[in-house]
């Protein structure tokens, strides 16, 4: 994580309500509006914080996610899936009998492995909070 997003994320996790405006997060942490903008459109790509306005207030609100982990982390199966074909599709085209096919083809399989693995990991993490 990209050390002003980790610092914009600490304040957060640090808060006892998880949410802060730009304006409370700048003077938190010292920075200018333009450091928590980019700290927060990071972030919010990465799934680990929402927007929302501030009832009766013209001004946003970033808040982390209720489930945070299981929200940030629930979408990774998606990506290592994704590299998982392109890994696929690059040892075919590098033709399965060469040294850099073979790597692609290993490196596919380790993450077909991550993500069996990855979807089980959620699940029982989802019957343990229940």
């Amino acid at each position: 994580m990209q050390r002003m997003a980790a610092r914009v994320f600490a304040a957060l996790l640090a808060a006892d309500s998880a949410s802060m405006t730009s304006a409370e997060l700048a003077e938190a942490l010292r920075i200018s509006p333009a450091a928590v903008s980019s700290a927060i459109a990071y972030l919010s790509q990465v799934r680990m914080v929402h927007r929302e306005r501030e009832p009766g207030f013209r001004r946003d609100r970033y808040r982390l996610h209720d489930e945070l982990w299981y929200e940030t982390y629930g979408e990774r199966d998606k990506m290592l899936s994704r590299f998982e074909i392109v890994l696929r599709e690059g040892a075919q085209s590098l033709g399965p009998d060469t040294p850099a096919g073979v790597r692609a083809q290993e490196s596919a399989d380790f993450f077909a492995f991550l993500q069996a693995e990855f979807v089980g990991v959620m699940e029982r993490w989802r019957n343990r909070e229940r």
